[in-house]
């Protein structure tokens, strides 16, 4: 079923795009990323313009967090006011990422940057991700018996002043910390097309120390929000977003968040950090491949 993209200007098999959306919806269930991690590169490789990939993807990630954000909810995994700070500093971030992205369009250097980026992000995500799941499943052989690690925020977020309460999340800290964790993934979901929650579910575990039971669900509410801005200046500013990519991959991704949030809550955690993992450096080691290779059109002209 081949389908037109006016923004990309190309036919693709509209099935496999819905498919694409569908694996980003369970990943985004699974492990409380948007996805836009995965979506991105693999629109890249099936021949998408790395800007229209990133502003559809955007689009995309909005609806998977919609839909994982309901189903969190529902048993209380969500710490809204949390999730509110972070959000006030996506939006901050996304705008940041605004003015950097019509910046590298000028200078003809964007699609160079978000290859570079993906490469680089998704290469140490992927190696701590892989190391921290294998040493949960090989055996402790010859390693003395732990105690389970005592949830706390780093000290750098202790001395910071004006602290809060976040109930649900279990935390008396600053503000500021998440605000600023907020302003960087906005920054990479306006550059990136990705919710960015590769970096912020880690972040909120081990830098924060938030409870293991809401981050999940706080991240999809951050993300939901700051993708919304995110696409929304796109559309005004860039005008790289493809509606009708956008609605196709969130046909997929609406059903697929829902299938992944119930394999999350039967499933062995370390082993789908291990299949993420292998998932995030396999797409990884293709985009540095991609780098290197010669295109078969030297150069493009673009109507302006």
């Amino acid at each position: 079923m081949d389908v037109y993209l006016p923004i990309a200007n190309l036919s693709v098999n509209g099935l496999l795009i819905v498919a694409l959306g569908a694996l980003t919806g369970v990943l985004s269930g699974l492990f409380g990323v948007g996805g836009g991690f995965l979506t991105t590169p693999l629109l890249i490789f099936y021949g998408i313009p790395p800007t229209v990939a990133a502003a559809s993807a955007s689009t995309q990630v909005t609806g998977a967090s919609v839909s994982g954000v309901i189903a969190h909810g529902k048993r209380n995994g969500v710490d809204y006011r949390m999730g509110m700070v972070m959000v006030a500093g996506g939006v901050v971030g996304a705008l940041i990422g605004a003015l950097l992205f019509r910046f590298l369009q000028a200078i003809g250097q964007i699609d160079v940057v978000i290859n570079i980026l993906y490469v680089v992000m998704l290469g140490t995500i992927g190696t701590l991700m892989a190391r921290e799941a294998v040493e949960a499943i090989l055996p402790k052989v010859g390693r003395a018996a732990k105690g389970p690690r005592k949830r706390r925020h780093h000290p750098l977020v202790a001395a910071l002043p004006m602290r809060w309460r976040f109930y649900r999340s279990g935390l008396y800290i600053s503000p500021l910390a998440p605000l600023l964790l907020g302003v960087i993934v906005g920054i990479l979901t306006m550059l990136m097309g990705v919710g960015g929650g590769f970096i912020l579910v880690p972040a909120m575990l081990y830098i924060l120390g938030m409870s293991g039971n809401v981050v999940i669900g706080t991240s999809l509410f951050q993300i939901m929000f700051v993708t919304m801005v995110t696409t929304m200046t796109h559309a005004l500013t860039t005008k790289s977003v493809d509606i009708v990519l956008a609605g196709l991959l969130l046909l997929g991704s609406v059903m697929g968040a829902q299938f992944g949030t119930q394999i999350a809550l039967k499933a062995r955690p370390e082993i789908l950090r291990l299949v993420l993992a292998a998932i995030v450096l396999a797409v990884a080691v293709r985009m540095v491949l991609g780098l290197g290779y010669q295109p078969e059109e030297i150069y493009t002209v673009v109507p302006l």
